[in-house]
């Protein structure tokens, strides 16, 4: 399982299983974000799954889904105060991790400047450059 750095405080990734959890709790990790709905694939493991073996092993686990496509301002804000209150680093994920990189970059607008956001998205591997509009309005 590969994790991509936004910031000190946040990583994001693709779909994790339960077995990934003890090597993100080695690496250091606090707490995870789950940003994907369950059954969203059948291949998928349910957050109940991840939450209870994450917690078992001293991680903080929240569950947060946004449908592709469909990110909320709202939703942004949301991660936001997860991010203000769980320990950190913390992991984000969903089915690639653009989505949780979305709610960071609406949870980030008027926090960081946009070119900030948008580099650090794109170190990561996600273009958000088509959301550029929408995250500057999100301050």
């Amino acid at each position: 399982m590969e994790t991509q750095f936004l910031t000190p405080e946040l990583s994001v990734a693709a779909q994790i299983s339960v077995a990934d959890l003890a090597g993100l709790a080695q690496a250091g990790f606090k707490s995870i974000i789950c940003n994907r709905p369950d059954g969203e694939a059948a291949d998928q493991t349910a957050f109940d799954d991840i939450a209870k073996a994450a917690v078992a092993l001293g991680l903080h686990a929240r569950f947060l889904p946004a449908e592709t496509g469909k990110v909320s301002d709202e939703q942004g804000a949301a991660f936001g105060k997860l991010m203000d209150e769980l320990p950190k680093p913390i992991l984000a994920y969903c089915r690639s991790g653009m989505r949780s990189t979305t709610l960071w970059a609406l949870a980030s607008a008027g926090k960081l400047p946009l070119p900030s956001i948008l580099n650090a998205a794109e170190r990561a591997g996600y273009d958000l450059n088509g959301l550029a509009h929408r995250i500057s309005n999100a301050s």
